[in-house]
């Protein structure tokens, strides 16, 4: 498989706290992968080495089979594109404007693929409306725009759906997967609205503690995620007793509901609950989450 981003044993400290500690990541070539950790776990610190804002402390990364400390890494970083934490656009002027600025900044000569780079991400009709009067699912897309100048392959987009409204977070899903298929450009996410990257990801690194946890492909994870029944009972130590004496992995939730993470056989389990006194209220089939696959993982690695 072909790569855009690895690392190995990479690590990033700031005095005695350890950002990032022999770190690993491996993003697939036209990915859509999904970087998920919580507040603090170091997901902007890795945005923010491979953009060359910062340098690691130890270990190195490869961007196109580059090394970091090579000197051709400012050129494999050309071929990127990024919005870290807040769209970086000039308030007063135009979505035009802002795109004609970043273009002088990295030296393309002409504008004239200016007008189609803004139908792309939905901003030809804004004409001379100030970015300031934007929406801010209109600034985000811009701040998008700005990053696809220069036709890069590789964009990072740090927290994008982070304040917008149910439409706005649309459009940005739309957006991602369009250029994602139509113009092959791999995504690095960073994210911990796990709902929404679960409609988007292809690939997925769990983060904690500065330390990658896991790694894994969408369809993976889909084969990952069990099915389960939640029952909720009249007494939740019969259906403990019950379940331990059928040997049936099981989560307690409270003190009257517990998901089975098994095939069960209802009658039986009806008639065994019956015998202890114990009632069921309901049972519904469920499915697991990202957000509770997350959660697990993240806990069993504590």
């Amino acid at each position: 498989m072909e790569y855009i981003l690895t690392a190995e044993s990479l690590s990033k400290h700031y005095r005695h706290f350890k950002a990032l500690d022999h770190f690993s990541i491996h993003v697939p070539k036209g990915a859509i992968y999904g970087f998920v950790g919580k507040n603090g776990a170091g997901k902007t610190t890795l945005i923010r080495l491979i953009c060359g804002l910062q340098e690691p402390t130890e270990g190195a990364y490869l961007l196109y089979g580059k090394k970091n400390t090579e000197p051709g890494i400012a050129k494999c970083r050309r071929r990127m594109g990024a919005v870290i934490e807040t769209p970086s656009i000039y308030l007063d002027m135009t979505a035009e404007d802002n795109l004609k600025e970043q273009y002088r900044v990295i030296g393309l000569p002409s504008f004239d693929d200016i007008p189609e780079l803004l139908a792309l991400v939905g901003l030809e009709n804004t004409g001379r409306k100030k970015a300031k009067h934007f929406s801010l699912g209109m600034k985000q897309r811009l701040g998008i725009a700005i990053a696809l100048a220069g036709s890069p392959d590789f964009i990072v987009l740090d927290e994008p759906i982070n304040g917008l409204d149910p439409q706005g977070i649309i459009e940005m899903r739309e957006l991602i997967l369009k250029l994602n298929r139509e113009r092959q450009i791999t995504f690095l996410i960073s994210s911990h609205i796990l709902d929404e990257l679960s409609r988007l990801a292809t690939h997925y690194g769990f983060i904690n503690s500065g330390r990658m946890v896991k790694e894994i492909s969408a369809k993976e994870l889909d084969a990952a995620c069990r099915r389960c029944i939640r029952v909720q009972v009249s007494d939740i130590q019969a259906l403990i007793r019950v379940l331990d004496e059928l040997g049936i992995e099981y989560s307690i939730f409270s003190d009257t509901m517990a998901e089975i993470y098994a095939k069960i056989n209802v009658s039986k389990l009806t008639l065994a609950l019956a015998e202890q006194g114990c009632d069921i209220i309901s049972m519904t089939e469920r499915e697991e989450s990202l957000e509770s696959f997350y959660i697990n993982l993240i806990e069993g690695g504590n």
